[in-house]
């Protein structure tokens, strides 16, 4: 039998008894008051034990175990049971008195960290440790408090960026039977980053090309935040893209940098965003190289709306460029300016100077500027340059009308302002008025016309235009010379070359011309105006032109230069003639019915003379025959002209048309009468005392296209002389061939002209002066 007592105390809380049983039915009793249910006896182990389940503080004590044997002694044995008491409550909070689960912070870099650790119960008192990564750092001992707690007090003054991530253990233990009581925390910390860069800079960014740069900032926890700044400007997100991970972060900036980004600043800043106001950045100048930028403007001290000849004007040319402009060009309407100091055109090395600019300056003006990179041209800006009125065209002109032919008159400038006033004057020999306003009107601000009607001779002379607008009133008036004028005469004297009959012709027209006839013809009288004088093929069978050719009169002399090949169509020579025109009309045409051409059979020996099988002897007299024709018509033309206007009651004045061999002469005279005592004795030849004076005329001989000769026409004439005394007539004009540059006065005898000549004696009527 096994009786268990507690103590000294008599009366046993367990028994095991197998009196007067087997082993296996042994009776086993618990004290209710003692242990129990929790008590049992197991006798399989060795040694057999009494087992206790869920042992308690009360059953710490002295327990005595008496076994009675059937045959032996009674034995006992004495057993101490201490009972362990693990630590009931364990708590872990910060300085502030919350408490930390798993994680403390998280905690700024160089903050200080405080963990609190306390114990409650525990029998013995447990102790109290900190393990730091699973290390025990004996610095930190738990205190015992009077309350039966133990608390064990972690800080660390100035947390490093080491300390992120530290795991923190706190352990308490009284015992070796069970494993000790534990809580850890992880320390989480705000870390602001440790650096920033630009990767890649670029040396060069090129403008308007697409450019790629990238940021990295290190160390930030949480992952920085990164923002690009131009010139501490903030970029626009949607050209930012950014990754991250827990120990960097990338940002990508795409860009296209203008002319404008040249020389900004680009940064880059990274900041942790629980720290905000704590940011590194790393930053770097951009270098944009580009084609120069340029404007052009007016001199900022002139009034554009202002500027008047006689005014010195300047430019400025403003470039931008990188790298810097190697040549600065200036253009005026597209046309390169070039430094003329003594034109007044001054350049230095951005402006233009003008010094006293006159109306041919204004116009569009720029400048261009080159670098490596291109070269670039400024807008267009535009000088205006306000004057006084100047003729439009060219002056004097001459205009040519017969009496009482209507003329509309045309007076353009050219003026700015436009806004033209007109004053028209007219001026002859004897008078000045100015025109009334009512025959004139302005068809546009700068063109008047005038509606004038020569009545008279007195009507011809000089019509002057003269304009005023708010600059000024016009220097140099525009003059029109009212002529008389009427058809001109037709050509004469045409003749053909051939490539070999004179040098001039080959120093006239230097190309090949062994295919070419020459044609030469004497310009006629030209009416009193310019002239032409026009060659036209005609057909023989249709009677159409096929191509004319016109000369200008060089020195009255017309010059027709043909290609072969056209005078023939259809195997038939084209028929060829000449005439002269001018703005009142054409001349009579003359055909070249003398020259034969030769069949294309015919010219198969090479000889391109137009006059091949025509006898020189027989061509000669066919021409001299048209020409003495032609100069037929014409006096007789003049004859009956002069005799119609005598006819009539206006003054006597006109022109006569002198012809001599290869020279052609206009007179102009105006006849009046004069006192015989008034006549000066150079114009009066001497005479004899008995004879009866007679009057005589001072002719003024304009001479034009050659020189005059005195040929037989010209000489005295026995029959037609009103005195046999009478000197002849001295020849003072050179011949055909000499050139007479200047007007040459003759004094003759007017009735002692031949009938013969050119100048009629019956049309000077009277005795008069004429001149």
């Amino acid at each position: 039998m096994v009786l268990w007592f507690r103590k000294s105390g008599g009366k046993p809380i367990y028994s095991f008894d197998v009196r007067g049983r087997s082993f296996s039915k042994a009776l086993q009793w618990s004290d209710p008051g003692a242990f129990g249910p929790r008590a049992y006896f197991a006798t399989i182990a060795k040694p057999a034990s009494l087992t206790l389940s869920s042992v308690q503080l009360d059953d710490e004590g002295v327990y005595r175990c008496r076994v009675d044997f059937k045959n032996s002694p009674t034995r006992n044995f004495q057993i101490r049971l201490i009972v362990i008491v693990p630590p009931h409550q364990m708590l872990l909070y910060d300085k502030s008195g919350a408490d930390v689960s798993g994680v403390v912070g998280p905690l700024e870099e160089g903050a200080a960290l405080v963990l609190v650790c306390e114990v409650r119960g525990g029998r013995p008192e447990p102790t109290v440790s900190w393990l730091i990564n699973g290390t025990i750092d004996s610095k930190y001992i738990g205190v015992k408090t009077d309350t039966h707690v133990v608390v064990n007090r972690l800080e660390l003054q100035k947390l490093q960026r080491d300390d992120l991530n530290t795991t923190f253990k706190c352990r308490a233990t009284n015992t070796h039977l069970v494993p000790p009581q534990e809580k850890t925390v992880r320390l989480e910390m705000i870390l602001l980053p440790v650096s920033v860069s630009l990767l890649d800079r670029p040396q060069q960014l090129l403008a308007a090309s697409v450019t790629t740069l990238r940021c990295v900032a290190k160390g930030s926890r949480p992952p920085a935040q990164i923002t690009w700044y131009k010139d501490n400007r903030s970029f626009g997100m949607d050209k930012i893209s950014e990754h991250y991970n827990e120990s960097w972060s990338i940002s990508t900036l795409i860009m296209k940098p203008t002319p404008a980004d040249n020389g900004v600043t680009i940064k880059c800043g990274a900041i942790n965003p629980a720290l905000p106001g704590k940011e590194i950045d790393d930053q770097f100048q951009l270098n944009v190289v580009y084609s120069p930028l340029v404007t052009l403007t007016l001199g900022s001290t002139l009034n554009p709306h202002d500027i008047k000849e006689g005014d010195d004007v300047y430019f400025e040319c403003n470039v931008r460029s990188n790298p810097r402009e190697h040549r600065i060009s200036w253009y005026h309407n597209d046309i390169a300016v070039t430094q003329n100091m003594t034109s007044g055109i001054i350049l230095s090395t951005r402006s233009l100077v003008l010094q006293k600019v006159t109306r041919r300056e204004a116009g569009r003006y720029a400048c261009k500027a080159a670098n490596i990179r291109g070269e670039t041209s400024s807008e267009v800006v535009i000088l205006r340059v306000q004057y006084a009125p100047v003729c439009s065209d060219s002056s004097p002109q001459v205009v040519g009308a017969a009496l009482d032919e209507a003329l509309h008159v045309r007076c353009s400038v050219h003026a700015d302002p436009a806004d033209v006033t007109f004053l028209w004057q007219f001026n002859n020999s004897g008078e000045s008025f100015n025109v009334s306003p009512a025959r004139f009107g302005v068809i546009n601000g700068s063109t008047s016309e005038l509606r004038y009607t020569p009545a008279s001779e007195r009507d011809y002379g000089a019509l002057t235009c003269r304009g005023t607008n708010a600059v000024g009133r016009q220097l140099q008036p525009c003059i029109f010379q009212i002529v008389p004028a009427a058809r001109p005469s037709p050509p004469r004297n045409c003749t053909v070359l051939a490539s070999n009959d004179s040098n001039w012709i080959e120093e006239t027209f230097k190309d090949d011309i062994e295919d070419y006839i020459v044609i030469r013809c004497v310009a006629g009288y030209d009416g009193g105006l310019p002239q032409l004088v026009v060659l036209e093929a005609l057909d023989p069978n249709t009677a159409t032109i096929r191509f004319n050719i016109t000369a200008n009169e060089t020195n009255g002399v017309a010059v027709f230069l043909i290609p072969v090949g056209l005078l023939w169509v259809n195997n038939a020579a084209l028929r060829l003639t000449v005439y002269s025109r001018n703005d009142k009309g054409i001349s009579e045409k003359i055909v070249l019915s003398a020259l034969a051409y030769q069949d294309p059979e015919r010219r198969t020996d090479g000889n391109h003379s137009l006059m091949a099988g025509v006898s020189r002897a027989a061509f000669w007299a066919v021409v001299l025959t048209t020409i003495v024709c032609t100069m037929t018509a014409v006096t007789t033309g003049l004859f009956l002209r002069r005799k119609r206007r005598r006819s009539t009651s206006k003054p006597h004045s006109s022109h006569l048309q002198l012809n001599s061999g290869d020279g052609q002469y206009v007179v102009a005279f105006t006849l009046k009468p004069r006192p015989k005592q008034s006549q000066p004795d150079i114009l009066n030849p001497p005479t004899d005392p008995g004879s009866s004076s007679t009057e005589k005329c001072e002719i003024e001989v304009a001479v034009k296209n050659g020189g005059l000769s005195v040929s037989e026409e010209w000489a005295m004439s026995e029959r037609d002389s009103l005195t046999a005394s009478q000197e002849p007539l001295q020849p003072v004009i050179s011949s055909p061939r000499a050139s007479i540059s200047s007007k040459q006065q003759v004094t003759i005898n007017t009735m002692s002209l031949s009938k013969r000549g050119h100048l009629i004696p019956e049309e000077i009527p009277g005795p008069e002066s004429c001149v």
